[in-house]
């Protein structure tokens, strides 16, 4: 049966009328980080205040067997019984980007649903992981002493999809360390560069987020011992002052249009792909694809080819 918080089928369309309510929070970082944990802990301080609370963890697909381990569930579980948090595993089944397909989908459900906060678990790969930052309000980045230096964090990417960072494992030997090179690479870093254009000098050098002439954000960095829940208070201080930030300025409408744009590419990749395959004569693709193997065609020319079969091009 339909409850409040259903959507309503009109026109072909879903129209989820009881979503823009809940505030995403992305988690993303290296394998080993601790985002399980951290995540696990962050919702425990949200639940304290009274606060709903979804989870989605996404978990990576073996390529050779198709199936995948959904072990998130396992270090989640004192929060199993609590009916202010729903968690869902999801397997990427091969998509990249350190999300599942059906991710934003669930999202918007678990918004529709009346959950207050949405925290996402991205798989943990590493350099490629950067969807979360189209998909959640705010994305935390998550760091570990003793997991790699400053230039592998660089490649990383997490200078532009970072909103918060939280050194995880701060009571390992090199934590300080960590926060070091973190805001070395935030006075390092080429104005214009994402959405965040660091603050030279003043607050950055004590790890503390400030306002720049432009109004942009400069990241946080928090120290966390999720084991122990130390330090995840502040981490959750510091999302709620971020969401206050995207509401008082225009970058909460902007991140809005940019989820929109995201998942509206998504689906359209997926209905074009079924099309095109669907218009296709029967065995056409795979020889294609042998024809690629054999280098008697480059994929540009036979995707061209396949298109036009199709009536696409």
């Amino acid at each position: 049966m339909c409850g409040a918080h259903c959507w309503v089928w009109r026109s072909g369309v879903f129209r989820p009328r009881h979503t823009g309510r809940g505030h995403v929070v992305g988690v993303t970082g290296a394998p080993g980080t601790g985002k399980s944990t951290l995540v696990n802990a962050l919702a425990r301080a949200y639940r304290a205040q009274g606060l709903t609370v979804g989870i989605i963890a996404v978990d990576p697909t073996s390529p050779f067997s198709g199936g995948a381990l959904l072990g998130d569930r396992v270090r989640m579980r004192d929060l199993a019984g609590d009916p202010g948090v729903f968690i869902r595993s999801m397997a990427t089944r091969g998509s990249l980007g350190g999300l599942a397909r059906a991710t934003s989908d669930v999202i918007l459900v678990l918004d529709a649903a009346g959950f207050d906060r949405i925290l996402v678990e991205t798989v943990g790969v590493g350099q490629a992981e950067v969807e979360i930052a189209s998909a959640a309000h705010t994305t935390i980045v998550v760091e570990a002493p003793g997991l790699g230096d400053e230039v592998q964090a660089i490649k990383a990417g997490v200078l532009e999809i970072a909103d918060l960072f939280a050194v995880n494992k701060a009571d390992r030997e090199g934590a300080d360390h960590a926060v070091l090179a973190l805001q070395m690479m935030q006075g390092l870093a080429p104005v214009g560069v994402g959405h965040h254009r660091p603050q030279r000098g003043g607050s950055a050098g004590h790890g503390e987020p400030g306002l720049q002439p432009d109004g942009a954000w400069l990241p946080p960095i928090t120290k966390t011992v999720a084991t122990r829940g130390e330090g995840v208070e502040a981490l959750r201080d510091w999302v709620e002052k971020h969401a206050g930030y995207l509401r008082e300025t225009d970058q909460l409408a902007r991140r809005e249009t940019t989820r929109a744009a995201s998942a509206l590419d998504h689906i359209l990749c997926d209905r074009l792909r079924g099309i095109l395959l669907a218009r296709l004569p029967e065995g056409q693709l795979t020889a294609c694809v042998a024809m690629i193997a054999r280098r008697e065609v480059d994929p540009y020319t036979a995707a061209a080819q396949l298109l036009s079969e199709a009536g696409l091009q």
